[in-house]
C-alpha cells in the first residue's frame, strides 16, 4: 500500500534496522532520503573537484585577502611536497596543527591530507606543558603553527618527538587595507636562524611536486583531543571516511552549503564544529567562507553585511553577545538565511530575541569530538527549542540506563548511544578507553556519550546533563542545564551557571554562579525570589554569586567543571 507519510523513494530503499528509533521520521527533511551513500573518497579529493569545478571562485576571503579555489589548491599541494620531500612525511605520520582561524589554517590542514598524514590540530590557547602531553602522546615529528605560539612551542624541539616547525605569520595573508584588521593580526616577526624553523613562505617557494595522494576512506585523518573536562585529553581516531560524511551531511542537511552559499567562520577550525560544518562543508560544496581570526561581535556584523552572508554556525555564547550588541541596528543582516549551531542548548529568551529581531529561527544540533561534529540536528521545518534534534542520516540513536545498559522508553531519561558513520574508531592508543566507551546492542557497537537525556514521543532528542554533572539536594536530582535555561529568562542576567554547593541538611544544594548586564543592580535576595516565581523549590538556587564572567574554552562553552571544582575545594 502507497506509503503516504513519505514518498516511496525515501522509505522502500531504506529498510528499517532491526531495533532502530524511526519515530522522527514523519518529520524527516522534506525531499532528503534517509541514508547517504558519502563519497569513498579522502577528504583532500573534495577540494581537487572544487577546483576543478569552480577554479576561480573565491574558496577564502579574509580581512580583503581572497584565495579562489585554483589558488587554494595550489598552495596546498605546493607545501604537501614540502613536507613530504624536505620534512620527510609519510602515510600516516602525525603532523601537529596550531593556529588562530586563518587561510594557512586551511592550506595546512588540507596539505596535510595531501601528504597522506594524519592532522593533530590544537588548541591555540595551549601552553607548554598542554602541547607536550599531544606532541607525544600523538608522536607528532612536525608541527605548522602561527608565530605567536614559537614560544611555547620552540622548547618542544628538545623535549618531545618534535624536529620541525613551519611557521606562518597571519599578516602575509591580509588584504591592502588594514581598516577594521584587528592589530594583532598585523604583527610582523622575523624568525632566528635555525634550521629547524621554516618559514611559511619558504615552504611554499620551494614549490614542490607531491607525490600521488594515495589515502583512503580507511586511512587515519585525524588525531582529535578530547577537552579533558573529565580527566586527560584523550585524542579520538578519525578516519576520512567519517570526516567525509560529516562534510557531506553538513552540506545537505537543511541547506547548510551549496556553490553560491556564502558561510561565516566564526568558531574555531581546531574544534569539531567549525572544521567540519563550516570548513570541510563550504569546500566540498565549493561555497565561499568568510573567516574571522576570533570571535567579534562587531566584525561578524560588518562581515555579515559586506558580504551579504547567507549562512552562519556558531554557539549559544556568540548569539547571546551579538545579540546583546548596542550596534547591531548598524547592520544589515538580512541576507542571513540560516542560523545554526550547538555545544549547549539555546536559551529560548535568546532564541526568541533572535526570531523577533531577524525572522530566523536558530537550528540547534548536538555532537562530539567522537562523533566529528553533528549526529542529530532539527530538521528546518520542524526546529524545537533546546533540543538536540532527530538523528541524521544513518544515524542510529538511542537512550539506555547507563547502569544496567537497557533502551529507555519515550521521556525517560538516560544515557544517550549512537551508532553512525561519523563515530570514531577509538581512543589513540588507549584500547581499554575505548572499550569502556563503547557497547554492543543487537549486533551494533554504540559510543556510549556520557551525556543524559531523553527522546519525546517524536523522537526528538533532549540534553539534561553531563552523566555526571547532577545534584542531588534532599534526593531531589536538579539537573543544571534545565536551571540555567530558566535563568536565562531574567532581563538583568547576561549568562549563568549553575553549580553544586556542600549543604549541611540536604547534602548538595544549588548556587548559580551569575553576570549580570551592565547597569543592573540585582541582588541575590531579588533572583532568588524571582526564582521561586520560575520553578520548581528543590531547583531554585539557595546561593548567588555575581562575578564578571564565566570561564570559558577556547570553543565558548562555559567551563562548569572549573567553577565547580573550586566551589568544592572551599
Amino acid at each position: 500500500m502507497f506509503n503516504q507519510s513519505a514518498p516511496s523513494w525515501q522509505s522502500a530503499p531504506n529498510p528499517v534496522p532491526l531495533g532502530m528509533n524511526t519515530d522522527h521520521y514523519p518529520h524527516w527533511p522534506a525531499g532528503l532520503p534517509y541514508t547517504l551513500s558519502p563519497p569513498k573518497t579522502s577528504v583532500y579529493t573534495n577540494l581537487a573537484i572544487s577546483a576543478l569545478r569552480y577554479p576561480d571562485k573565491t574558496a577564502l576571503e579574509f580581512y580583503g585577502r581572497t584565495l579562489s579555489y585554483r589558488q587554494l589548491q595550489s598552495e596546498v599541494d605546493a607545501l604537501a611536497g614540502y613536507l613530504q620531500r624536505v620534512c620527510g612525511i609519510q602515510r600516516g605520520d602525525r603532523v601537529l596543527l596550531q593556529m588562530q582561524n586563518c587561510p594557512q589554517f586551511v592550506i595546512a590542514f588540507y596539505a596535510i591530507l595531501r601528504a597522506d598524514a594524519v592532522i593533530v590540530p590544537v588548541n591555540p590557547m595551549l601552553l607548554r606543558d598542554e602541547l607536550q602531553h599531544g606532541v607525544v602522546d600523538s608522536g607528532a615529528t612536525l608541527a605548522l603553527c602561527s608565530h605567536e605560539l614559537l614560544p611555547e612551542l620552540t622548547p618542544l624541539l628538545t623535549a618531545s618527538p618534535l624536529k620541525r616547525l613551519i611557521v606562518a605569520c597571519y599578516a602575509d595573508y591580509l588584504g591592502a587595507s588594514t581598516d577594521g584588521v584587528p592589530r594583532w593580526l598585523l604583527a610582523q616577526t622575523t624568525l632566528q636562524a635555525d634550521a629547524r624553523i621554516i618559514p611559511w613562505a619558504d615552504a611554499l617557494g620551494a614549490q614542490l611536486t607531491p607525490s600521488p595522494h594515495t589515502a583512503g576512506p580507511d586511512d587515519l585523518a585525524c588525531l582529535l583531543y578530547t577537552s579533558g573536562t573529565t580527566g586527560r585529553p584523550k585524542a579520538c581516531m578519525h578516519p576520512h571516511r567519517s570526516l567525509m560524511f560529516n562534510a557531506v551531511t553538513g552540506a545537505l542537511w537543511a541547506g547548510g552549503a551549496a556553490a553560491d552559499h556564502v558561510i561565516l567562520l566564526s568558531l574555531p577550525l581546531f574544534h569539531v564544529t567549525g572544521m567540519q560544518i563550516s570548513m570541510n562543508a563550504s569546500i566540498y560544496a565549493g561555497a565561499t567562507l568568510i573567516m574571522m581570526a576570533r570571535w567579534d561581535r562587531d566584525q561578524a556584523g560588518r562581515l555579515i553585511t559586506q558580504h551579504k552572508v547567507s549562512s552562519w554556525t556558531c554557539i549559544p555564547t556568540m548569539m547571546i553577545d551579538f545579540l546583546s550588541n548596542p550596534h547591531l541596528p548598524d547592520y544589515d543582516i538580512r541576507s542571513l538565511r540560516r542560523v545554526s549551531g550547538g555545544g549547549a542548548a539555546m536559551p529560548a529568551a535568546i532564541a526568541q530575541k533572535l526570531l523577533d529581531m531577524t525572522g530566523l529561527r536558530y537550528m540547534e544540533g548536538y555532537g562530539l569530538t567522537e562523533t566529528i561534529a553533528t549526529s542529530h540536528s532539527n530538521p528546518l521545518q520542524r526546529l524545537k527549542q533546546q533540543c538536540l534534534g532527530i538523528p541524521i542520516f544513518n544515524v542510529d540513536s538511542r537512550v539506555i540506563d547507563p547502569e544496567h545498559l537497557n533502551e529507555l522508553p519515550p521521556n525517560e531519561v538516560g544515557e544517550i548511544i549512537i551508532h553512525g558513520p561519523q563515530v570514531f574508531t577509538g581512543y589513540w592508543g588507549d584500547e581499554q578507553k575505548t572499550r569502556e566507551a563503547f557497547v554492543e546492542i543487537e549486533g551494533k557497537s554504540f559510543f556510549r556519550t556520557g551525556d543524559l537525556g531523553y527522546r519525546d514521543g517524536e523522537g526528538f532528542f533532549f540534553f539534561t546533563d553531563r552523566l555526571k554533572r547532577m545534584i542531588n539536594a534532599s534526593g531531589f536530582k536538579v539537573w543544571p542545564a534545565e536551571v540555567e535555561a530558566m535563568m536565562y529568562r531574567h532581563p538583568e542576567i547576561q549568562e549563568c551557571c549553575i553549580i553544586a554547593a556542600r549543604d549541611a541538611y540536604r547534602g548538595e544544594t544549588v548556587k548559580a554562579v551569575v553576570v549580570k548586564r551592565p547597569g543592573s543592580t540585582l541582588t541575590s535576595e531579588a533572583l532568588i525570589a524571582w526564582s521561586r516565581e520560575q520553578m520548581a523549590a528543590y531547583k531554585v538556587p539557595r546561593i548567588v554569586s555575581f562575578i564578571d564572567a564565566l570561564p570559558k574554552s577556547a570553543t565558548g562553552k562555559v567551563q562548569w567543571r572549573q567553577l565547580q571544582d573550586a566551589e568544592l575545594s572551599q
